[in-house]
């Protein structure tokens, strides 16, 4: 049978493949992308009677694809924390799917193979901004301060490279950093070892002193709203940023446009981290998705922006 692992090209969905494949090493054909680019499921939309993992990305917004392909015989595991909808049901979909807004598709994983990895997770737990579950996470495994701050900049920093429109934007691609990982089953030597993470801090490091000099264009109650120009450098950082104002101001909800080159925006919504609800609620009203906690737009047209607005206003008001 073909193995073809299926997964998000941020830190959850790297880490995810890559316990797995610790734990279950196979030949397997990768399929993934930018962040953004969820519909991956369209990329094998012709395959018959194979074995896909999928990672990290919503069974809702797949679904058609996804149940074409288990039509076609094909066995499909599927761990994923986003809005999910209704679940199809077939003797070949093997679904592990939990929309809790304090787990990421990492901790999922984990959970399955009852914690072997569980230093992938911590690292992939801290990259979808989930710093309070990551912390339990390493408190379960005694690290010191100074190992967690270690698999917190690797989270970060894995992360961050996957914000863009293209694989051009990113320094990396999704498919070459997660084979990057794979002679590491221990993430403190790749730490030490990887001329990737040494890059990416540096691009990190250019890109966020650009991102702080940028300040919100709209401030009310309920959130903060940012505005980036059409530039790799704000698609690229675009995700850290989000979360770094998140963090700081956690009762707020914010979300931040990044203008794209044909006049729409990308979108990033997150939730208060007091109150991590609602932000997929309201992407979804634009065609966007994601989870309780942070979601996103792909193509939000410039006449659709007040409305946008207003619904980030009602969402957050309360």
């Amino acid at each position: 049978m073909s193995y073809i692992d299926i997964f998000n090209g941020d830190a959850d969905g790297i880490c995810a493949l890559h316990q797995l494949r610790l734990q279950d090493p196979q030949k397997s054909r990768l399929v993934t992308g930018v962040k953004r680019d969820t519909l991956l499921l369209k990329q094998v939309i012709s395959v018959k009677d194979c074995l896909l993992t999928v990672l990290d990305i919503s069974s809702h917004s797949n679904r058609d694809s996804l149940q074409k392909l288990l039509k076609q015989g094909n066995t499909v595991h599927y761990f994923d924390h986003h809005f999910a909808g209704k679940i199809p049901e077939s003797t070949n979909f093997l679904p592990h799917i939990d929309t809790s807004p304090d787990v990421c598709t990492s901790i999922l994983v984990d959970r399955f193979l009852a914690g072997k990895y569980r230093l992938w997770a911590v690292v992939a737990a801290f990259g979808d901004n989930l710093h309070s579950a990551a912390n339990v996470l390493a408190g379960s495994l005694k690290l010191s301060p100074n190992e967690t701050e270690n698999l917190r900049e690797m989270g970060e920093l894995i992360n961050y490279n996957a914000y863009g429109e293209t694989i051009a934007d990113l320094f990396f691609s999704p498919e070459a950093l997660y084979r990057s990982l794979q002679p590491f089953s221990d993430p403190f030597e790749y730490f030490l070892a990887a001329e990737e993470l040494g890059r990416l801090r540096q691009g990190f490091r250019n890109d966020m002193q650009l991102a702080e000099k940028i300040l919100p264009v709209k401030k009310t109650p309920a959130g903060k709203i940012y505005q980036f120009p059409d530039a790799a450098w704000c698609r690229r950082v675009s995700g850290v940023f989000s979360n770094q104002i998140a963090r700081q101001e956690p009762d707020l909800a914010h979300a931040l446009l990044v203008e794209r080159k044909n006049g729409s925006f990308l979108v990033g919504v997150r939730a208060p981290l007091a109150r991590p609800l609602g932000a997929e609620k309201l992407c979804i009203k634009f065609n966007g998705g994601g989870r309780a906690a942070a979601a996103g737009i792909n193509n939000l047209a410039p006449e659709e922006v007040d409305r946008f607005l207003e619904a980030f206003e009602l969402q957050y008001a309360g």
